[in-house]
């Protein structure tokens, strides 16, 4: 887990930029406390900062390999490298001078070209250059987990696994882009692979590049989620391969030289993770974070998870206090804003697992893949509006539009008169295109179509809640739920891993049927069927919480005076009406309407916008002072 830097010059000028790179290093020093290098020829420039994790005396980076031939830089880890490893030494004779994984990339890329990345189980980003056909070529892993941003301009391309080292080196790219902008404000976040500044984008998850110097940047899809949804004749043995899928996955992402610990929330996603990792670690150590307020706490739960399973237990109570002091900071580590106040209490936890261990493993991913969102039932509630022709359909909508609000069958009404295309776009639902008044640069041809149509027309063939499923592996997953465990716990220079997401993982969860995900009582059927043996009976049918924020009442209290002034502080009026967002502050605050979200999605870009492009907020970041070994 570390941070890396690239940039191939199209006139042979990279030795120029190299004093650049170095300076650069310094704002992601975070993500790589332990060591940096940077390497350079005429034409490529590569820097990197490691958090050692495998190999810690070895795997310097960035790392050459046949006799110097190629250059790689690598952020994440493959948990099968060993297995990489061998068949490469078997088959091709390949050879090898590290014991770390970084090595396995590049050997691969050697013998088996751009293919190697089908091979690859676990979380990366990399760039290699090879310095005799004079080309690069990189990759995002299938789902995401490890960032990649990458820009041009006349001096060449770059990538950097943080933005804001991208600025420092072409601080002309301060432009917002309002397109994505409103995108940010409808999902609560930007959707790959744009960002919230012109001419900054995001390799997309599952793809890889190749790039040669003064050409232009070539990408392609290596991996889409193959779902075949079919009744398994023998529930039992589809059971025991899901649960046989997961310990191998967990047992892999347990191969470290350093201490690994779990987050453990009320749930049954980390609490199995974390039951299957202490039969690696007897000794583990879980992190659970929550609040003093009543019904924002999953701290009891976990704690009586962890003694169920055996395990140590640490917890972290976050004050609103800390929240608005770190909030600030947070937006900084994150380069892009994403409004999900779960990030705060990710970002306590993480500095608390810090003082412990050096890898954390979490349930990210099971929802997506097992079907765990409630609001899955939606597309098998909704199905006899299917039947309905469109414009009795479309009449129903306007019918909907004058019921008062409050009035039972009015929401159905809205939500029946929609297709499944129309009405689904994630799990976050902020501002609608008719609550936008306050944006200046409001266009009424963006939405969320322009994000979520190319993934519902790639699934006209399966049913409703795998699209959804679908959908948001593409959206909401990469672009909420791995932003945030990424930035969060690599802000306190911990590494993430995320068993779930994992393509062994993905295989057994892609057959399941509707019935296996969904019943009428609970989520994630077959996956709590396949953990019975494995999670503490209180948790198995445990309905999903996660860490849930109470910024609807400290909005109202504590955050009050708080928000205001970060509205009338903010030097973004050609974006938007501050006035128009005052009077949400106060309407929130006067009831009975929860606003919460809302008021928090604009305070964060208003945050952002004073870091990012004002340059009026300035953050103090801490220095990582962690010791290598853990």
């Amino acid at each position: 887990m570390c941070g890396l830097f690239a940039v191939i010059t199209p006139d042979g000028s990279a030795p120029a930029l190299v004093d650049g790179v170095s300076a650069a290093l310094t704002d992601m020093r975070h993500r790589g406390p332990d060591d940096d290098g940077v390497w350079s020829d005429d034409d490529a420039v590569l820097g990197f900062r490691r958090l050692s994790i495998i190999d810690i005396e070895g795997s310097h980076q960035p790392l050459p390999y046949a006799d110097d031939r190629y250059r790689i830089v690598f952020n994440g880890e493959i948990y099968n490298y060993l297995e990489v490893r061998q068949r490469l030494t078997e088959e091709f004779g390949a050879t090898f001078s590290t014991d770390g994984d970084t090595e396995t990339i590049v050997a691969g890329y050697h013998h088996l070209g751009p293919a190697v990345v089908s091979q690859l189980r676990g979380m990366f980003a990399f760039v290699i250059w090879d310095t005799q056909e004079r080309v690069a070529f990189g990759a995002r892993d299938p789902f995401g987990i490890k960032p990649l941003f990458t820009t041009t301009d006349e001096r060449g391309t770059f990538f950097s696994s943080e933005k804001k080292v991208l600025l420092d080196l072409a601080p002309q790219r301060r432009t917002v882009d309002t397109r994505a902008l409103q995108h940010y404000l409808e999902l609560q976040y930007v959707p790959e692979p744009a960002t919230l500044h012109e001419g900054v984008e995001r390799v997309e998850s599952g793809t890889s590049f190749t790039l040669r110097p003064g050409g232009p940047l070539r990408t392609e899809r290596y991996f889409r989620p193959d779902f075949r949804p079919r009744r398994s004749a023998d529930p039992d043995a589809l059971y025991r391969r899901i649960a046989e899928a997961l310990e191998d996955s967990v047992a892999k992402h347990m191969r470290a030289d350093v201490t690994v610990g779990s987050f453990l929330s009320g749930g049954i996603d980390s609490t199995a993770i974390a039951a299957l990792a202490k039969r690696h670690n007897p000794d583990l150590l879980t992190f659970t974070t929550g609040f003093e307020r009543e019904g924002y706490s999953e701290i009891d739960v976990a704690a009586e998870s962890a003694a169920a399973i055996g395990v140590e237990h640490v917890t972290k109570v976050v004050t609103p206090r800390e929240m608005m002091d770190v909030l600030p900071l947070i937006v900084w580590y994150l380069d892009d804003p994403v409004a999900d106040p779960a990030l705060v209490p990710l970002y306590f936890i993480a500095r608390e697992a810090r003082k412990h261990v050096k890898v954390v493993l979490s349930g990210e991913g099971a929802d997506e893949l097992f079907g765990g969102y409630t609001i899955y039932h939606e597309a098998i509630s909704l199905a006899p509006f299917d039947k309905v022709p469109g414009p009795v359909r479309r009449g129903l909508g306007r019918a909907s539009r004058v019921i008062p609000e409050g009035v039972r069958g009015k929401d159905l009404l809205r939500r029946g008169s929609k297709t499944l295309e129309q009405r689904y776009y994630g799990n976050a639902r902020i501002f609608r295109p008719d609550e936008m008044g306050f944006l200046r640069s409001f266009d009424p041809a963006v939405g969320h179509a322009d994000v979520t149509a190319e993934h519902y027309a790639a699934t006209t063939h399966l049913d409703g809640p795998t699209r959804m499923q679908y959908v948001d592996l593409f959206t909401w997953l990469r672009g909420d739920i791995l932003v945030k465990a990424d930035k969060m716990t690599m802000a306190n220079s911990l590494e993430l891993r995320v068993p779930f997401l994992d393509t062994v993982v993905l295989e057994a969860a892609a057959g399941l049927a509707v019935e296996e995900k969904l019943t009428r009582g609970t989520t994630k059927f077959a996956l709590r069927r396949a953990m019975e043996l494995i999670v503490p009976p209180h948790v198995l049918n445990r309905p999903k919480l996660g860490f849930p924020v109470p910024i609807r009442h400290w909005l109202k209290d504590e955050m009050y005076d708080w928000a205001r002034a970060i509205v009338l502080e903010s030097g973004a009026d050609d974006l938007v009406d501050r006035q128009a967002v005052l009077r949400m502050i106060d309407e929130h605050r006067a009831g009975p309407h929860d606003l919460s979200r809302k008021i928090w999605t604009v305070l964060v870009v208003l945050l952002w916008h004073g870091i990012f492009v004002e340059d009026r907020i300035a953050v103090e970041v801490p220095e990582p002072q962690y010791p290598v070994h853990l």
